[in-house]
């Protein structure tokens, strides 16, 4: 397409009002509290995004805390590296595997509530700026958990304490406390090409 003096002159016109729009929206929005985020979804991409914000975060000095729940079984790329810094995150695996290996629904429980216990410990600490909570959604899927107390907690955290709560199958209650949720879609995927999970992409 070719560039022309009017169509450069649109663009300028369009661009000053898409900012005098996005200012005015910047301007009426100067509160600061901690956030909820759900990332959920069937799509690739929830830990991931999760995990970004733990480096965002941590680029700004802030301390933060990881409860994985449902992973365990084997070491993951995130895991090696955010352990690498353990005076600025707390990294607890707590899962024993995929609900498909364990196969044994009390050894889940058990492991979800001690998974549990311990991210009530960094939800209560106001010195911990994001607790990110890997496959939280799986537990209370499968009623690992119990809701409500686990909404309550979340509630009661201190007020400038994110968190990030990732998984498949969000219930609607947590949807509806969550200050953002993100549902990420499958378009396609290289597992249905019989590609497998691979470091640095899945694992």
């Amino acid at each position: 397409m070719t560039d022309t003096p009017d169509r450069d002159e649109r663009h300028l016109a369009r661009m000053q009002r898409k900012k005098a729009v996005i200012d005015e929206r910047i301007a009426n929005s100067p509160n600061e509290c901690g956030l909820l985020l759900v990332l959920t979804g069937n799509g690739k991409g929830k830990s991931s995004s999760a995990f970004g914000m733990l480096a965002r975060s941590m680029g700004h000095g802030m301390q933060c805390g990881v409860v994985q729940f449902i992973k365990g079984r084997n070491s993951t790329g995130e895991e090696l590296f955010f352990r690498r810094f353990p005076e600025q995150v707390r990294f607890h695996v707590m899962g024993e595997g995929f609900t498909w290996e364990t196969q044994d629904r009390q050894r889940d429980i058990a492991a979800a509530e001690a998974a549990w216990e311990v991210s009530r410990e960094l939800l209560r600490d106001p010195s911990i700026g994001l607790v990110v909570l890997d496959e939280l959604n799986i537990a209370l899927k499968h009623g690992y958990l119990d809701l409500d107390q686990v909404l309550s907690d979340l509630q009661a955290r201190p007020p400038m304490q994110h968190v990030v709560v990732t998984g498949r199958g969000a219930k609607p209650e947590m949807i509806e406390l969550a200050d953002t949720v993100t549902d990420m879609g499958v378009i396609k995927h290289a597992f249905q090409a019989g590609i497998k999970a691979q470091k640095g992409v899945e694992l």
